[in-house]
């Protein structure tokens, strides 16, 4: 694939549902106290401050860096092998599929740090702890009760939102349980890393879960409950497309009555993570030099020529679209040129515009399809391209 270098900034907003949503939006909502901007303090500590940080917080991003170098340091680790998972919907079946059939062609790396938006979120967990996983990824994709996430509809006359949470929460909890937080603790122990990411809307910023962290506290006495929430709650928010799916409240202090901050679907502020907006220019150095960097899109790249009809839900949906390969271009490229400033190799997987695919389409057989396409790619070496930017020609002498 070739990328110009022309390709508009945009920012993803993942609210494919939203002119359905405008009409009922002074219905459903949540009570939230009258405070003024100048009011929240965005500096106060609070109960989650050890297990997050902003992306756009620069001074906290190389705050976990630096920690995260100390401990690899200390473990003889040398370079990074990193992957990034998109946002997608119902797509996120292609991404699940990529990495099972990855794990057949047998050469699927033991990544050191993970990342994941939306569906990629609810996929990440099971790709960072590897090929022994793959069961349970296999069934959460192919699972019944995927078909009911978009399910009884029309609720935003008592709720924020088209759809209740409660089938995407019964199917997070299903398979995010003790023994999945104790394999990716034993795992961050190892220096490895689990980056989840959600939508701060109070804020306006990507907020970055160190996940391994909160697998780790788990593990204390008597922590594994609330450890198990949290890593649920941060799951959940990240999926919870706005409109969709209504958003989840993180509360910020240990007795759930203060106030709370509203996290949505991460793909709102980032289509992928492969390091913190304000950290694009960092070149790292030592045991944290960037080897290998792999991007699964859960989505198409490349554009899909088709007839837009001249009614408003159509346009507004065609021009999402359009926005959200935009973005994906846009970070893909500067994900290339992150790779190439650190003579890394940077190789992506997206969804074939051959295969229809539509992130809302939560049906067995569509999510089922999708999967095996995603296998047949991974097990035959096609899934992953190279991104070869246009480079200008050198003048003539």
């Amino acid at each position: 694939m070739r990328l110009s270098h022309k390709v508009p900034h945009g920012r993803l907003t993942a609210v494919l549902m939203v002119a359905l949503s405008l009409a009922l939006a002074s219905c459903g909502s949540i009570s939230r106290p009258d405070i003024e901007p100048a009011q929240v303090q965005a500096s106060a500590r609070t109960v989650l401050d050890p297990f997050r940080f902003a992306g756009n917080d620069e001074a906290a991003g190389q705050a976990f860096l630096s920690a995260w170098r100390t401990e690899r340091e200390a473990l003889d680790a040398d370079g990074l092998t990193a992957l990034a998972v998109s946002g997608g919907g119902a797509n996120g079946a292609y991404g699940a599929g990529v990495l099972v059939g990855w794990t057949e062609a047998g050469d699927r790396p033991v990544f050191d740090l993970v990342t994941g938006v939306s569906t990629g979120a609810l996929i990440s967990p099971f790709a960072f702890l590897g090929p022994t996983w793959d069961h349970s990824l296999t069934a959460a994709y192919r699972d019944e009760d995927v078909s009911r996430l978009t399910s009884g509809g029309w609720g935003a006359l008592s709720r924020p939102s088209l759809y209740s949470d409660r089938s995407l929460r019964a199917l997070v909890g299903k398979y995010v349980d003790p023994a999945l937080l104790r394999a990716i603790a034993a795992e961050h122990s190892k220096g490895r890393r689990l980056l989840v990411a959600t939508t701060n809307l109070d804020a306006q910023a990507t907020v970055l879960w160190d996940m391994g962290a909160i697998a780790a506290a788990g593990q204390a006495p008597g922590q594994e409950a609330t450890a198990v929430a949290l890593f649920r709650n941060v799951l959940v928010a990240s999926a919870s497309i706005p409109g969709v799916f209504p958003p989840v409240m993180m509360q910020l202090d240990d007795t759930g009555t203060g106030l709370a901050e509203m996290h949505v679907d991460g793909g709102v502020s980032t289509p992928f993570v492969l390091a913190p907006a304000t950290l694009t220019l960092w070149t790292p150095e030592g045991v944290m030099r960037p080897r290998d960097l792999y991007v699964i899109i859960n989505g198409e790249v490349e554009p899909r020529r088709a007839l837009t009809k001249g009614a408003t839900l159509p346009i507004l949906m065609r021009s999402f679209d359009t926005l959200s390969k935009s973005d994906l271009r846009a970070h893909l490229i500067a994900a290339v040129a992150f790779a190439n400033r650190n003579d890394a190799r940077l190789r992506y997987a997206a969804i074939p515009t051959a295969l229809g695919a539509d992130s809302l389409a939560f049906d067995a057989e569509s999510m089922r399809r999708l999967f095996e396409a995603g296998r047949a790619a991974g097990a035959t070496g096609a899934a992953f391209a190279e991104i070869i930017p246009d480079v200008p020609p050198s003048p003539a002498p």
